[in-house]
């Protein structure tokens, strides 16, 4: 057991609580609330898990983050809902020219393009859309990330009473009028997080909700004597 127990830490397979990620290990969020909550950001390779209903700001939670690389390797975009277009990305100030998007004709070949994306070596980042990712899938796409030192984000719909995947990182989101609330549900090396507010404010007035002044009613004042 002993012998088991120590070939599966050699293999960085197994957490200790005593370990704390150091910040080289990880790659920024873009918010700063987000990179203390994930003690440094994101993980440098693996698989993001991302469990969100489409539309309520998933994406503008990657802008930040993509558009602070300074790397030349791309990033791809595999199955989006809806159309990304070079306008789109240029009001985000991401170069559409390190951007290739990808519209498979079923489930399968989005799998299979996202693990050649990971394995190539020419890519920083793969944005996949799958809800339906099993086990062992998932486990392809945490390999091919290593290989190719690539990141996998994987947008899914809330799965509510599943099973978990082995990934690095899985956060849910929910919207909110500020921007979004955000749990961190499985961290790889680190515990995870209970729920808090991203506020978005500061980046897209014009997509938050402003609170409502409360309604005060002055009443008259008693006179004395």
């Amino acid at each position: 057991m002993y012998e088991t127990i120590e070939q599966l830490k050699s293999n960085h397979l197994i957490w200790q609580g005593a370990h704390t990620p150091i910040s080289g290990e990880h790659l920024s969020t873009g918010f700063d609330t987000l990179d203390q909550k994930l003690e440094g950001g994101y993980p440098k390779h693996g698989v993001v898990e991302i469990q969100s209903l489409s539309g309520i700001g998933e994406l503008r939670l990657m802008f930040p983050h993509i558009r602070q690389s300074n790397s030349q390797r791309l990033t791809v975009f595999i199955q989006p809902p809806g159309n990304l277009c070079a306008e789109q990305l240029e009001a985000e100030q991401v170069d559409h020219g390190k951007v290739l998007i990808i519209y498979p004709e079923t489930p399968q070949h989005a799998l299979w393009a996202a693990e050649q994306c990971l394995k190539s070596g020419a890519c920083e980042q793969v944005l996949l859309w799958h809800s339906d990712l099993e086990v062992h899938q998932a486990r392809r796409l945490q390999v091919a990330s290593e290989e190719g030192d690539c990141l996998q984000f994987i947008f899914r719909h809330p799965q509510e009473g599943r099973f978990s995947l082995p990934v690095s990182l899985s956060m849910t989101l929910s919207p909110h009028r500020h921007g979004l609330e955000v749990t961190v549900t499985k961290r790889k090396g680190g515990w995870p997080q209970g729920s808090f507010i991203l506020h978005m404010d500061h980046l897209w007035p014009s997509l938050t909700l402003v609170q409502d002044s409360p309604v005060v009613v002055p009443f008259p004042l008693l006179k004395q004597g």
